[in-house]
């Protein structure tokens, strides 16, 4: 069983499990936890700038971020970069003692910590190579309805509490209601 990288290096999944036989998208009902966690999550990933770039930037220089081609580390305690910052990833990871937080809530934060003190890789240092095996063939999945417990969590505490419950939406007045409203995120 072969291992793949789906829309961005770094995580990796047994192509068995998330592809059928013909090469087409399994159901995500049908793969594991893990895998389905990591490809609903990946979806979001996808239009978010590479942290690095962010750190340098800032939040109100869009135009300066290069879009991520690489992801380490869990869902929700990843780190996104750029081809141009994954070789001071790989150094902090490999050579500057971030493998110590592989798999813990801190991962994303030490990484963050140390690329803002300005540490960086040194010029010579280039990290592992890669290999990419026609990364454009691969399918699209079939639009699925996103699982919103792939976004939470196990040990989460909050409550989780359905904003629906209870409500008549025929009774609810939509003719005030300002669409085009921007919200912050929890990213802001």
């Amino acid at each position: 069983m072969s291992k793949v990288s789906v829309g961005l290096r770094g995580w990796r999944f047994d192509e068995d499990e998330v592809f059928d036989d013909d090469g087409n998208w399994r159901p995500l009902a049908e793969m594991n936890e893990d895998d389905r966690q990591r490809l609903v999550r990946l979806r979001i990933l996808l239009d978010l700038p590479c942290d690095a770039c962010y750190l340098i930037h800032g939040e109100n220089a869009e135009d300066e971020y290069n879009h991520p081609t690489c992801v380490y580390g869990e869902p929700l305690d990843e780190v996104l970069l750029c081809d141009e910052h994954e070789p001071d990833f790989y150094y902090w990871y490999l050579e500057d003692g971030g493998e110590q937080y592989k798999g813990t809530e801190a991962f994303q934060d030490e990484f963050h910590e140390w690329f803002a003190a300005g540490n960086r890789a040194p010029d010579w240092y280039d990290g592992p190579g890669h290999v990419e095996t026609d990364p454009e063939s691969l399918p699209e999945p079939e639009a699925e309805e996103p699982d919103p417990e792939a976004f939470v969590p196990e040990d989460a505490e909050e409550a989780r509490v359905d904003l629906r419950e209870g409500i008549d939406t025929d009774e609810v007045d939509t003719e005030d209601l300002d669409l085009d409203t921007e919200y912050p995120t929890g990213d802001e």
